[in-house]
């Protein structure tokens, strides 16, 4: 197995990363928050299917101009940029 591989199994969820504008619509107030203690590597397998929808959503969001589909996909990858980035944050931030 790689190593980084097989680092990123070892590291968990720091619950840091959030995502979805609050009431007010300001992204300093989100809406939803990573729950901390996943494993990172289960934490990327999901954020990689999120994108795989993302990336259908917009091509049918393309084809058939639905402003829906475009929202849907935006949900979407704000889910997994906020996994990848709380993933990326326990692996910068372990103890050396």
């Amino acid at each position: 197995m790689d190593e980084d591989l097989k680092s990123a199994s070892t590291f968990k969820t720091a619950g840091i990363a959030a995502f979805g504008e609050g009431e007010s619509g300001h992204s300093t107030q989100r809406l939803f928050r990573v729950e901390p203690g996943h494993s990172a590597a289960f934490a990327l397998e999901q954020s990689s299917l999120l994108m795989g929808c993302v990336n259908r959503l917009t091509l049918q969001a393309g084809i058939e101009h639905d402003p829906k589909l475009t929202w849907a996909a935006h949900y979407l990858s704000g889910m997994a940029k906020a996994l990848v980035e709380d993933v990326a944050h326990a692996m910068l931030d372990r103890p050396q």
